[in-house]
């Protein structure tokens, strides 16, 4: 039996969009194929607020991430982490010879504008990275008061996670000084996984053109060059399958409205976490909680194994902690195509078999 998926990412796909994926084959050297791709991209701009260049791979946002850190560092970069993946983009860097230095957040605090204005202070620094929404602390970073700090510092380049909130909060990339904006297809954006997307600076750019060893696949100098040179068609075979899907999915949120997709998920996300403030505890304060997903303090410390099996039998399923959190918080998803009517079901489940 399918289990309705309520975890951060993936994400239960619609069906009329998972049809998309069963499109036959064109060839990606053709210009149906750059029709698309080029579709795609424009459609994203406007997701985005960009008008900055969208970048597609055939990856996890994690391909991107490592592309980013490594095409654009020339000196070193600032990492800044407030769970396990921004403790991941630093793994990356190090895996690659990237000089960086991490600077971590207490689990379930935001990266501040102060801990940034430090950093950069010292001009050390011609890169930062940020995650703006880490799926393991729910914390959503205050990243408009992130950017005004960044700004003061015009040789850094800004590189932004927003692989689990682009397409489920407002993300002005072009307002925020973002140079290499990534996402990925299995979270908001209401996709199977195995694509990601960046957007990328004319910044971004000459900062890449300085580094010498940018590696090959996730070059992105590379990819840029190769989609203006081929009329958006990329060095290696892309997945058809999920620009198919993706071109259509971005029609459909585009006819929602992106306003309107913004408010039903903070629509969510505040019942998500009233219920979580009525029977446990949140982990992130209200100011810096996700409006994507939440993470809830495990305060009476029930088993989410045995929950998680007995929500499966009723063809539901949320996520247990993630590292070091793992025991002692769960997660509830509320992003893509999840309305506030699927969250009330689920969480009046919950309540039956925990009788709270």
């Amino acid at each position: 039996m399918h289990k309705r998926l309520f975890i951060p990412g993936p994400v239960d796909v619609a069906p009329d969009v998972l049809e998309k994926m069963g499109t036959q084959m064109i060839g990606h050297r053709t210009k149906d194929a750059s029709v698309l791709q080029k579709s795609i991209s424009d459609k994203m701009r406007k997701v985005m607020y960009t008008s900055n260049e969208i970048l597609l791979s055939t990856s996890s946002g994690s391909g991107l991430m490592e592309g980013a850190i490594r095409s654009c560092t020339r000196k070193r970069a600032a990492v800044f982490s407030v769970g396990a993946f921004g403790d991941r983009w630093y793994k990356m860097a190090t895996a690659n010879g990237v000089p960086a230095d991490k600077f971590s957040s207490e689990l379930g605090q935001p990266t501040t504008p102060i801990m940034v204005e430090e950093a950069l202070a010292t001009g050390k620094y011609d890169l930062i990275t940020i995650t703006h929404n880490e799926t393991s602390t729910g914390i959503m970073n205050p990243v408009a008061e992130i950017a005004e700090v960044v700004k003061k510092y015009p040789e850094v380049i800004f590189c932004l996670d927003t692989v689990s909130s682009m397409g489920g909060t407002y993300i002005p990339v072009d307002e925020l000084g973002v140079d290499i904006c990534i996402t990925s297809t299995q979270k908001c954006l209401g996709l199977p996984p195995g694509m990601a997307i960046c957007s990328i600076s004319q910044k971004a750019l000459d900062a890449a053109k300085q580094v010498e060893n940018r590696g090959l696949y996730f070059d992105l100098l590379d990819l840029y060059n190769y989609i203006q040179k081929k009329d958006y068609q990329y060095p290696s075979t892309p997945s058809l399958s999920h620009m198919y899907a993706l071109d259509y999915q971005l029609d459909k949120m585009l006819e929602e409205g992106l306003e309107n997709r913004f408010n039903r998920h903070l629509e969510m996300a505040k019942y998500v976490r009233e219920w979580a403030r009525k029977h446990f505890e949140m982990l992130a304060e209200d100011q810096y909680a996700s409006n994507t997903l939440t993470t809830i303090k495990n305060t009476k410390e029930i088993s989410i194994k045995d929950l998680n099996n007995k929500l499966g039998e009723r063809g539901y399923m949320i996520s247990n902690g993630y590292g070091d959190l793992k025991d002692v918080t769960f997660r509830i998803a509320h992003m893509a195509d999840t309305t506030l009517a699927d969250i009330k079901v689920l969480l009046n489940i919950i309540e039956e078999i925990l009788n709270l």
